[in-house]
């Protein structure tokens, strides 16, 4: 999985994706995710392990997650309810705000 960690002014901003799923633009009725390489990878990207994603989301003030693999391990690591995950054409896609 790639896992991209910044800072914002509101706070850290984490973005993870599985790596097949950048570059590609999936579609679910009138809404659109673009898996940008600007966004989810970039030279702050890295290669991340299971437990290095779950450390990264702990961290995150905000974070978008892609993928059936990314997705699926904040799920299991009860980061991410999986009532709430959200299917574009077979990939999935969640968000996680700490407040």
């Amino acid at each position: 999985m790639l896992l991209r960690e910044r800072e914002t002014a509101e706070g850290r901003l984490v973005s993870v994706c599985d790596p097949d799923c950048l570059g590609e633009t999936y579609e679910n009725g009138s809404m659109t995710l673009t898996v940008t390489e600007e966004f989810y990878g970039g030279d702050d990207a890295v290669e991340a392990t299971a437990e290095e994603v779950i450390a990264g989301l702990q961290r995150a003030q905000v974070a978008n997650i892609v993928g059936a693999e990314a997705v699926g391990v904040a799920v299991e690591a009860g980061l991410v309810d999986e009532e709430t995950v959200l299917e574009f054409e077979g990939t999935r896609h969640a968000q996680l705000l700490w407040l």
